[in-house]
Order: structure tokens, then sequence, then C-alpha cells
């Protein structure tokens, strides 16, 4: 098992808008053991409890930001996401799948989001919410699985890159103490792409049993795993601090996670993808350390009978929409401290095919959610959906690299400082971030 792999228009424009426990006479350990961390079923902990029982079990305490990664796998069609409603030629091109101005849900007199959408609505009013319009890749495949592999290794063209870029942010970020072994955590049954490389990372695929993979589909129970895994190394990352890691994640697994309940009245999706969010805001909320956490949703290739208003899209839309902030509710006042960013590995045609589809594109939408996001706006440069202003004749046009809005969030979030090491020869560098937190 191996858990190491672990709108330039000017008028548009886009930017428009304690306690110490031992003089009680009990022992951190032996508090811990005593049912402490039984709380973490529950849906709150008690602050007290964060500080002094759990601040030596990670360097990541309850107030320590946190980075989650949606990858929407399959190329979602951003321009029904996020509806250009007020380009004539959308509809033109789109007479049977556009959604129409009635239908949207406006953002500001030009964008409106898809109707199945309603969720992420007040996060945006709220400002919480900033959406990203023509983001994507300097790279023109439209291989699905030659996008994604630049996508997650942050090195467009180059197919040789060893590890992903978010495993390469955590490396450039300077943390003092022993990080947690949790520190990067991908919801799924193998590490993904994305957190590949030097530094830890494990793939949890469910907490009510503990499954681990590596980079295989096997897995294993989190107990052998683990304990293999401090048995094997040297590093102190996974000796000291992270034996007490263990510790808590035996505690958690007694608390019996099938249990946990959301707060604040959260409902997540009873699907693959609500489960893992769930999952993921149990993590964070166990203060085991998670800085950087990576889940994955698919099923946007819409080659055919894509619908507009309802369908195919918009069934997957809803799951979407409606997962996302059931986490966001859910994590409470934590959510202050939490930046969520979402990407797919292109978008689609801007013109709708002939079995009422859109084939693989070029630009997309990506959405940054978090409470020092300066939401309520959509940003980038818009460069229009007229048949000249079009990539290749067909695709909406990259105006904002992706590795700008993921570059400004593991800056922000993850103090990341070097871009350089984490992506590349992109040249990203905080003059040119969009600002959006």
């Amino acid at each position: 098992m191996t858990t190491k792999t672990m709108a330039d228009r000017s008028d548009w424009g886009c930017d428009i808008h304690g306690r110490d426990i031992e003089r009680r006479g009990v022992t951190r350990r032996g508090f811990m053991k005593g049912g402490a961390l039984a709380l973490i079923g529950t849906s709150t902990i008690p602050a007290f409890l964060s500080r002094s029982v759990l601040a030596e079990v990670t360097t990541a305490a309850a107030s320590k930001k946190k980075l989650v990664v949606l990858f929407q796998r399959g190329a979602v069609d951003g321009l029904n996401l996020v509806v250009p409603y007020k380009e004539k030629n959308y509809y033109a091109m789109r007479p049977s799948i556009a959604i129409q101005e009635k239908d949207v849900l406006d953002l500001n007199g030009f964008f409106g989001l898809h109707p199945s959408m309603t969720a992420f609505k007040p996060l945006y009013d709220e400002g919480h919410l900033a959406i990203v319009q023509a983001a994507g890749s300097p790279d023109t495949t439209r291989s699905h699985f030659d996008a994604q592999d630049y996508m997650e290794s942050g090195t467009p063209g180059v197919k040789a890159t060893p590890d992903g870029w978010l495993n390469r942010a955590l490396q450039a970020e300077m943390i003092p103490g022993r990080p947690s072994a949790f520190r990067a955590v991908a919801l799924g049954t193998q590490v993904p792409r994305t957190l590949q490389g030097k530094l830890p990372a494990v793939a949890i695929n469910n907490l009510a049993d503990f499954s681990v993979g590596g980079r295989g589909p096997q897995t294993s129970p989190i107990s052998n795993a683990f304990q293999a895994m401090y048995d094997e190394s040297s590093d102190a990352v996974l000796h000291g601090t992270g034996q007490e890691t263990f510790e808590a994640v035996k505690m958690l697994k007694s608390a019996d996670p099938a249990r946990y309940q959301p707060t604040a009245g959260a409902v997540y999706p009873n699907t693959p993808f609500g489960n893992s969010l769930k999952q993921i805001a149990q993590l964070m909320k166990a203060n085991l350390g998670v800085e950087a956490a990576f889940s994955d949703i698919g099923g946007w290739d819409t080659h055919q009978n894509q619908g507009g208003v309802n369908g195919q899209l918009a069934g997957r839309l809803k799951e979407f929409a409606d997962t996302i902030a059931a986490f966001w509710r859910d994590m409470g006042d934590d959510a202050e401290n939490v930046t969520l960013v979402t990407m797919s590995e292109f978008g689609r045609t801007a013109r709708q095919n002939g079995t009422g589809g859109t084939d693989h594109g070029h630009a997309n939408v990506m959405f940054v959610l978090g409470g020092r996001v300066k939401g309520g706006k959509v940003y980038g440069r818009w460069p229009g959906l007229e048949n000249d202003r079009l990539n290749e004749g067909r695709d909406l046009a990259v105006t904002t690299d992706f590795r700008r809005v993921l570059g400004e969030a593991a800056y922000k979030t993850l103090g990341a400082k070097n871009l350089e090491v984490v992506f590349p020869g992109a040249k990203v560098n905080s003059r040119d971030f969009l600002n959006f937190s």
C-alpha cells in the first residue's frame, strides 16, 4: 500500500462587479483515549478541546486556512453553467439547449446561473462565491486524458511532470513544527494526480471503514495502512506528531463516522460526491490537520441530449451546487478559513451539435468559494461569442490561464509564496492575481 504518490468589453468587463488539561491530572493521550474525540461524531467540538488536546496532534489548528479543490471530470459546459444571456449569438448557436433569459438566475445584468444552481445564488449574493469566466489551459488539446493530466500536474503540454501542482504547493508552504499525516487528503480509492509527489498524501475511500488507497485500485484498512506507514518511515512527519494522528484516527473510527450529523441543517445529496464533501467537512472539523483536500465528480461529457433548463446537465448541476452549498453551511464558523476552488479540463463548443449536445471545447468557468473571497462578482476578461472571436471558430476563447486562479488560491490560502515551484514556467506571480481574495 502506498500513501505517498501519496469582459474585456469596457461595459461588461466581468470585473463588474486555554485551559491546560494536564494541570487537572489528565494527560493529553489519556484524555484522547478516554473518549474525548467521540465528540467528532457530533456537530461541534468544544473550543478548549481544539486548543488544548488537539493542538499537538497537528500543526494545522482550527484557525488554519484550508484549501479544497474539486475537479469536474468530463469537461463541463461552462456556457450553460454561467450563462451569457445578453449574447445574441449564444441563442443563435444553441437553438434547443440555450437557457432563456427568463429562466436564468441573474448575477450582474449580463451573466446568470443555470436555474438548477439555486443553491449557489445566496452564496454569490452574500459575497462568498466568485466566478471566473473564460478560464482554461493554454494547451489546445481536446483529449480528456491529456487535458486532465495537464491541469492536475499544472504543466500544460508537458507529459513528463512527475508530480501534481497541489503537492508542490504544499511543499512550497513554509510551516513551523511537524505537519500532520493528514495534511493532504483525497476522497477516493487512490491518490489523484493533483496530490501525487514527494509530500505524503492519503486517499480515504470511506471514513466508515477507513479504506486507504495508493497508486492502484486496491484498498486496505486504515489501521494496517497507517501503522505500516509509521513502521517503515524514517520521516519525522510520520512519527511523533504522526503517531498522535494515528491515535486520533482510531478515536475517530470509534466515534462511528457513519452517524455524523452535519451542522446548521446542512443536507448533502446522498450521492458519491455529496458523501465525499460531507466526509471532507467531517475530517476538517475533527482537527486532524487537513490543509488541502481533493475530490472530483464526473458525468459532464454531454455529447448527446444535454438538455437545457431540464435534462442531463441540469440534474448534474443541481447535485453539484447543492453539495457545495451543504458543505459551506456544514463548516459553520470554520468556513471563514476555507477556500474551495473548482476546475474542469476544458469547456464545450459554443454551438450545439446535431444530437442535442456539445462537443469538446476550450475555455470554461471556475468557481471560488470562501470566507475571505471577494465574491458577488464575475472575474476575468470576457472575449465574446461573435463568430470571429471564437477559438478556432468553435469555442469560447481562454483569457485567464487556470494557473492564475489556482496560484492565487495556493498563495493566499496555503501560503505557497514560490509559485515558480508550484507552476514551473508559467510565470505566475502575485502581480497577475485577479484579487478574488
